[in-house]
C-alpha cells in the first residue's frame, strides 16, 4: 500500500506579501542587479575575450552589414516607405538589441513579414486618407536634402499637431502612420514583458509559423511581380489581395516594360546561380558571396550611364536623403488608429526573435532570458518609433549568415550597424538609378527557404497528418484573406484540432502479454491472451465534459455491453414474468419454464465479471468526469460486475475524492483503486 505525502499547506496570502516586500525594497546591490538584467551588455561586455572573439564578430559585422544595405532598401517597397526609413530601422535595432538582447547571435532587423504586415496597414490608412496608392510615379530629381519631399502626389492631409495644423504629404504620413504603428507593437511587447505574457507564443506551433510564413510568402511574392515587369497597378487592399492582384497583373500585361524584364530576369538568373553554388560550396567558403550587393552596385551603374529611366521608362528608386532626420513623437491620434493592427504586429515580432534566440542558444550551448527578449524587441520598436523607423524583429537568414561568418557576441550587431550608418551619411545619393525591379528580384529571391516549405508537404503528411493540416488551413489564410486574419485562423485551427483529438482520442481494449504483468492493445499486437472474466478498457485523453459521450460509446461498444439497455431489458422481462405468475401460468412471457428463465436474465453476451478501467493516459478530470465514472460504477453494479481503476495519476485521484467515488470515508478505496493493471486484474480473479 502506498502512502501519500502530507504536504503543508501554504497560505497564499503570506507568500504574495513576501514576494512584493521582496520587489518592492530597493537596496544598491538591488538596483546594480536591476540594471545589470535590464542591459545584458553590462555583463558580458566587461568579459569580452578580445583576442579570440574580434576578428569573427568584425567580420560577420562587415559581412550582415554589407547585406543589410541592399536588403533595407529593397524592404522598404514592401512596407511601402522611402528606402531611408529601412536604413534607419536597421541602424537603430542593431544598436538597441546590442544593449539589451540576451542572445549573443541573432540579427535583429529589418524583416520581410514584418515590413509586409506594416507595408498593408500603411497602404490602407493612406487609402482612407484620400491618397492614391500608385507608387509607380517619375520620380522628383531632387538634391538629396532632407527637407524636399517627393510631392508628385499632389493630395495633401491635415493633421493636428499640438493644436497646430499643418499639411502632411503622402510620404509624411505614410511614415507616421508606419512609427504610430510601430510604437505601439513596442507598448504592447514591453506590456508582455512586464505581466510576464511570454507564453502567448506557446500557441503558435511550428506548423502555424511555417504556413503563415509561406502565405505571407507568396503575398510578398505576388506585391512584387509588378515590380519586375513594369506595369503600373494599384496596390491592392483588403481581403483577397492575392487574387485580386494576379487579376490586375494579367490585364495589363500588355503593357509590361520591356527593360525591366530582361533586367529582372538577368538579375533572378544571378541571385538564384550565387546562391545555389553558396549553397552547395559553403563549407569551402570562409564567408557568403556578397552577390545582393554587387547585383546592385552593377545594376545601379548599367541604369545610370544607360539611363534607362529616361530612355526606356524604367521605374528606379529615386533620390535617398543623407543624414538624419529630427526625431519626432509619433502621433497620439495615428496610434488609436492602428491599436488593433500593432497586436498581431507585436506577438509575430516576439515570436520570431525568441524562437530564433533559444534555437541558437540550444546550439550554441548557452542560455537566453525570453522575458527580456521581449523588453529587448519592445524597445526596439518603441526607441526607433521617433526616428522615423518602423517595426522589427530577428531574422532566420542572415542569423544563419551571421553564426557561419564567426560571430560569437553582438559586437557584430555594432559593426553591422557602422555599416548602415555610412551608407545613411555618405552614400544612399549613389542609388538614386537603382531601378526597382533589381529590389524585386532581392526580395523574391530571399523568399526561397519559405516557398520551399511546399517540398516538404509529403514529408510532412508522413510524419503527422493533421499537422500538415493546419499548414494548409493557416498558409491558405494567409495568403488568400490576408495575413493578420491567416495568423489568427491558424492558431484558432490549431487549438480546434487538439480539443477534437481530446473529444475522440484513441480507445482500446486490452490483452495480457504473454508470461508477462503487462497489457496492450489487442487490436495493434499479436499473440496476447485475453483475460477471463475481466475486460480491460484504456482511454487515451482526459476525461472531461466535452469527450464524456465518446467515452461511454466507445466502452459500451467495445465491452458489447450497455448497462442501461441490459438493465431496462432485464425490468421488462421481470414485469411480464411477474404478470404471468399472477394468472397462475407456470411459463414466463417468452416461453420457458421459470428456471429457464433465470437463466434468460442473465444474457450469454456477459461474458465478464470485472471491468478495469486504465486510467494512465487520463492526465485530469474534471466534475463531469468524475460523474461519469461513478455513473459507469452504479450501472455495472447493478448488472453485478464490479469497476476497478488502474494507474491513477495523483490528481486525478485528488479528484475522485472530492467527488465522492470512493464513498465518505474512503474505506472502500483499496478495493476499487490499483496502481498497475496487473494487480487489479488478480484482484479480480482473487474476488471471483
Amino acid at each position: 500500500v502506498m502512502e501519500r505525502k502530507t504536504h503543508a499547506k501554504i497560505n497564499r496570502k503570506e507568500v504574495i506579501l513576501a514576494k512584493l516586500r521582496k520587489s518592492c525594497s530597493c537596496t544598491p546591490q538591488k538596483l546594480k542587479n536591476f540594471l545589470m538584467d535590464f542591459f545584458p551588455v553590462l555583463r558580458w561586455l566587461p568579459k569580452y575575450r578580445c583576442k579570440e572573439y574580434i576578428w569573427g564578430d568584425v567580420m560577420s559585422g562587415l559581412v550582415i552589414g554589407i547585406i543589410l544595405v541592399p536588403q533595407a532598401i529593397a524592404y522598404s517597397l514592401l512596407a511601402g516607405l522611402k528606402p531611408i526609413y529601412s536604413l534607419y530601422t536597421s541602424f537603430f535595432a542593431n544598436i538597441i538589441y546590442f544593449l539589451m538582447g540576451t542572445s549573443r547571435h541573432v540579427s535583429v532587423g529589418i524583416f520581410s513579414l514584418i515590413s509586409l504586415m506594416v507595408g498593408q496597414v500603411v497602404d490602407r490608412e493612406l487609402l482612407l486618407a484620400g491618397f492614391d496608392l500608385n507608387d509607380d510615379a517619375p520620380p522628383a530629381s531632387g538634391d538629396g536634402s532632407l527637407q524636399n519631399d517627393n510631392l508628385s502626389n499632389t493630395t495633401a492631409f491635415n493633421l493636428t499637431i499640438v493644436g497646430i495644423n499643418a499639411e502632411c504629404g503622402k510620404e509624411c504620413y505614410a511614415i507616421g502612420i508606419a512609427t504610430a504603428l510601430t510604437f505601439m507593437a513596442g507598448v504592447y511587447q514591453v506590456l508582455m514583458g512586464i505581466f510576464r505574457l511570454g507564453f502567448v507564443s506557446m500557441y503558435l506551433s511550428e506548423s502555424v509559423l511555417d504556413g503563415f510564413a509561406t502565405g505571407a510568402s507568396l503575398t510578398i511574392l505576388t506585391a512584387q511581380v509588378k515590380y519586375l515587369i513594369g506595369i503600373k497597378i494599384p496596390r491592392s487592399q483588403g481581403h483577397g489581395m492575392l487574387v485580386i492582384t494576379w487579376i490586375n497583373i494579367f490585364r495589363n500585361i500588355s503593357q509590361a516594360n520591356l527593360c525591366d524584364v530582361i533586367t529582372s530576369a538577368i538579375c533572378i538568373v544571378v541571385l538564384v546561380t550565387a546562391k545555389e553554388l553558396g549553397d552547395r560550396y559553403k563549407h569551402k567558403l570562409k564567408f557568403p558571396l556578397p552577390t545582393e550587393l554587387v547585383v546592385i552596385v552593377v545594376a545601379t551603374l548599367v541604369s545610370h550611364y544607360g539611363k534607362l529611366n529616361e530612355v526606356y521608362a524604367s521605374s528606379v528608386s529615386g533620390a535617398i536623403p543623407t543624414g538624419f532626420i529630427p526625431p519626432k513623437v509619433p502621433e497620439f491620434n495615428l496610434m488609436l488608429r492602428v491599436a488593433l493592427d500593432a497586436l498581431p504586429l507585436a506577438i509575430v515580432s516576439f515570436v520570431f526573435t525568441v524562437s530564433l534566440s533559444e534555437m541558437f542558444a540550444k546550439k550554441y550551448a548557452y542560455t537566453i532570458r525570453a522575458n527580456q527578449e521581449m523588453f529587448a524587441v519592445g524597445f526596439c520598436n518603441i526607441i526607433p518609433s521617433f526616428f522615423h523607423s518602423f517595426a522589427t524583429s530577428a531574422a532566420l537568414a542572415k542569423t544563419l549568415v551571421k553564426t557561419s561568418t564567426g560571430c560569437q557576441t553582438q559586437i557584430s550587431g555594432v559593426i553591422s550597424a557602422m555599416v548602415v550608418l555610412l551608407v545613411l551619411l555618405f552614400l544612399a545619393p549613389l542609388f538614386y538609378s537603382l531601378q526597382k525591379c533589381v529590389l524585386a528580384c532581392i526580395i523574391i529571391v530571399s523568399l526561397r527557404g519559405a516557398l520551399r516549405k511546399f517540398q516538404d508537404v509529403p514529408a510532412r503528411y508522413q510524419v503527422n497528418k493533421v499537422d500538415t493540416l493546419v499548414w494548409v488551413v493557416t498558409m491558405s489564410a494567409s495568403a488568400l484573406v490576408s495575413t493578420e486574419i491567416g495568423l489568427l485562423v491558424g492558431i484558432v485551427f490549431s487549438m480546434l484540432c487538439i480539443i477534437v483529438r481530446t473529444q475522440r482520442p484513441r480507445t482500446a481494449l486490452l490483452g495480457q502479454i504473454q508470461d508477462t504483468s503487462f497489457y496492450e492493445d489487442d487490436l495493434e499486437y499479436e499473440n496476447l491472451s485475453t483475460v477471463p472474466k475481466v475486460k480491460i478498457f484504456r482511454f487515451e485523453a482526459p476525461l472531461y465534459y466535452a469527450n464524456r459521450n465518446y467515452f461511454l460509446k466507445s466502452l459500451y461498444r467495445l465491452t458489447n455491453l450497455d448497462p442501461n439497455l441490459e438493465a431496462a431489458r432485464r425490468k421488462k422481462y421481470e414485469k411480464k414474468e411477474k404478470q404471468h405468475l399472477k394468472k397462475g401460468n407456470h411459463r414466463t412471457a417468452n416461453g420457458l419454464g421459470i428456471g429457464e428463465t433465470t437463466l434468460q436474465l442473465v444474457p450469454k453476451q456477459i461474458d465478464f465479471q470485472t471491468l478495469v478501467v486504465d486510467c494512465s493516459s487520463i492526465s485530469f478530470l474534471d466534475t463531469t468526469g468524475v460523474n461519469t465514472l461513478k455513473e459507469i460504477l452504479k450501472d455495472y453494479k447493478n448488472l453485478n460486475i464490479s469497476v476497478l481503476l488502474a494507474c491513477c495519476n495523483p490528481s486525478v485521484i485528488d479528484s475522485l475524492k472530492r467527488g465522492g467515488y470512493f464513498g465518505k470515508d474512503f474505506g472502500c478505496m483499496q478495493e476499487m483503486l490499483f496502481y498497475s493493471i496487473h494487480n487489479a486484474v488478480l484482484f479480480a480473479k482473487d474476488q471471483k
